[in-house]
C-alpha cells in the first residue's frame, strides 16, 4: 500500500543573543536603564542568559578580543573572559546554548579543543565556538609581536588550527569510557588514540585528554565576511554571523556563501545565516525613535571617532564632525576586518554621510542593522528577510540591557511565534539540535588512517 508523502518540516528561524555588557549601544552605559556597574556580576549574564532561554532562543553568544578595546574612558569596557563566563551560565540554564569567540591567531588548538570539549560537557552538549582570526594590532602587541599577522596568513593558520581541533575532539571515539570495574579497564585504549599532527603551523601529538563530549564537536561559528572569511565558512563553519544593511545585500551574500559549499563536499542547507540586527523597541514608532534618540544623545564624539577609525584603518582624528570622509586605503590593504571596512566605507558613501551622521549610525551596531520600530515592525523585517532567503534566523543585539533583551523576548518573540515562524518549546537538548545540524559522527578505530593505537 502506497504511503502519502509527508509534508516537509516547517523551517523555522533561528535566533541568538548577543550579549554586550550594558549592551550594544556605545553610550548604552551613559543610559538609565542600564548597570554598567554590574558587567563583572555573574548573577548579571545569568539573569540575562535566563531571559534569552524563556524566550526559547536557540543560544546565547559572547565576543572576544585580546585587547581592551576601544577607549575605556568613554564605554564599559572589558569584562569577563568567556569560556570562563559561559560555564557559570551553563549552570544557570538548562537549554539554551552557549557560544564563545576564541581567536586561532593567539591561542593554540590543544587549549581550544580542551576547553570547549569541557564546555560541551559542562552544559550538556551546549557549547559553539565562534572561530576568528583576531582583527587588530593592539592584540598582537599582548602576544610578543610589534605588527598583526597578514590577513591571508591569519587564515592560513586558521585552517589548520581548526582541523587539528577537530582531530583532538576525534581522538575519543564515542563508547572508548567502559567503566569496567570487574576487569580493571576505565577505556578501550584502542579508542582513545594520539593524531600525530606535524603542520606548518602546529604540532600535536594528541591525544586529547578530554572524552568525547555530548555533541561531539561544538557548533562551529565563523564571523568573517571577506574573501578570505567566506571560503573558510564555506569550508568548516556551520552557523555564520555577519553584518549586513540591506536586503539585497544580505540576499547576496547568503546566495554567494551557499553558492560556495559545494566545492567542499557541503550541501546548501549546511550552514545557517545569521545577520546581526540591533532593535530599538518602542510601543510606538515615535517612542522608538525617542529612544534611539536618547541614545545618539549619550554618545561621546572622540569614542566613536577613535572606533571609526579603527574600522577604516585611517585616523581620523581633529577631522571636522560635519565633513565627509577623507579619501580611504583600498580593502586589499586593510590588515584588519576587512568586510567591516567596506561595509562602513559604502554606506557612508551610499548615504551620504559626515563624520558625525556616521559615528551616529554605528553607534547601536558597530556596522550591523539597526531598526527603531515597534514590536511588528522588528517582526515583519525578521519575517522579510527570512521568508526571502536571506536569513536563517538573526543575532539579536540589544542596544541597552537588560530591558532591550527583554523587551524582545516579550514583544518580538510573541509575534514570530504566532506566525508560526519561531519554536515555542524547546525540541532538543543540544545546540546541534536546536540549529538542526547532525552530530559529527567522529573517528573510528578500523579506519586505515588512524594513528596506532595507545599502548
Amino acid at each position: 500500500m502506497a504511503h502519502p508523502e509527508r509534508p516537509a518540516p516547517r523551517r523555522l528561524l533561528h535566533l541568538n543573543a548577543f550579549l554586550m555588557n550594558a549592551g550594544h549601544h556605545d553610550a548604552a552605559w551613559r543610559h538609565p536603564r542600564t548597570r554598567p556597574d554590574r558587567v563583572t556580576d555573574v548573577r548579571y549574564f545569568q539573569e540575562l542568559a535566563r531571559t534569552a532561554e524563556r524566550g526559547k532562543l536557540d543560544s546565547v553568544f559572547l565576543a572576544d578580543g585580546l585587547a581592551l578595546w576601544g577607549q575605556v574612558a568613554h564605554n564599559a569596557l572589558g569584562g569577563f573572559e568567556p569560556l570562563t563566563l559561559l560555564s557559570a551560565l551553563a549552570v544557570a540554564t538548562e537549554r539554551i546554548g552557549l557560544i564563545a569567540t576564541v581567536s586561532t591567531t593567539f591561542n593554540e588548538p590543544f587549549h581550544t579543543a580542551r576547553k570547549f570539549a569541557s564546555l560541551d560537557h559542562i552544559s550538556g552538549g551546549r557549547a559553539g565556538w565562534n572561530i576568528v582570526t583576531s582583527g587588530t594590532v593592539q592584540e598582537a602587541r599582548n602576544f610578543g609581536r610589534e605588527e598583526h599577522l597578514e590577513h591571508g596568513l591569519r587564515y592560513e593558520r586558521a585552517r589548520e588550527f581548526v582541523e587539528v581541533a577537530t582531530r583532538l575532539w576525534d581522538s575519543w571515539e564515542d563508547g572508548a569510557v567502559l567503566l569496567d570495574r570487574e576487569r580493571g579497564i576505565y577505556a578501550d585504549a584502542e579508542k582513545v588514540r594520539p593524531i600525530g599532527h606535524r603542520g606548518e603551523h602546529f604540532g600535536v601529538q594528541g591525544p586529547l585528554n578530554v572524552p568525547r563530549s555530548p555533541q561531539g564537536h561544538p557548533l562551529l561559528v565563523q564571523a568573517g565576511s571577506s574573501e578570505d572569511g567566506k571560503e573558510f565558512a564555506a569550508r568548516y563553519a556551520e552557523a555564520v554571523f555577519t553584518a549586513q544593511q540591506t536586503l539585497a545585500d544580505a540576499l547576496a551574500f547568503a546566495g554567494d556563501l551557499r553558492g560556495r559549499l559545494a566545492r567542499h563536499g557541503r550541501a546548501e542547507d549546511a550552514v545557517r545565516i545569521l545577520p546581526g540586527i540591533c532593535p530599538v523597541i518602542g510601543s510606538t514608532e515615535a517612542e522608538a525613535r525617542a529612544l534611539e534618540q536618547e541614545l545618539t544623545d549619550l554618545q561621546v564624539p572622540e569614542y566613536g571617532l577613535a572606533q571609526l577609525s579603527g574600522m577604516l584603518g585611517t585616523d581620523l582624528t581633529g577631522l571636522p564632525l560635519d565633513g565627509p570622509l577623507p579619501e580611504l586605503p583600498e580593502e586589499r590593504d586593510i590588515n584588519g576586518n576587512k568586510s567591516r571596512f567596506t561595509l562602513v566605507a559604502e554606506l557612508a558613501r551610499r548615504d551620504g554621510l559626515t563624520l558625525r551622521q556616521l559615528i551616529a549610525r554605528l553607534g547601536g551596531g558597530r556596522g550591523h542593522l539597526v531598526v527603531a520600530g515597534t514590536p511588528e515592525r522588528i517582526a515583519g523585517l525578521i519575517e522579510e528577510w527570512f521568508t526571502r532567503g536571506a536569513a536563517d534566523g538573526f543575532n539579536i543585539m540589544p542596544p541597552y540591557l537588560p530591558g532591550g533583551l527583554d523587551h524582545f523576548v516579550d514583544q518580538v518573540v510573541p509575534i514570530l511565534q504566532e506566525r508560526r515562524l519561531f519554536r515555542t518549546e524547546y525540541t532538543g537538548r543540544t545546540l546541534r539540535e536546536h540549529y538542526g545540524l547532525p552530530r559529527p559522527a567522529g573517528a573510528r578505530s578500523e579506519s586505515p588512517e588512524s594513528p596506532l593505537a595507545l599502548a
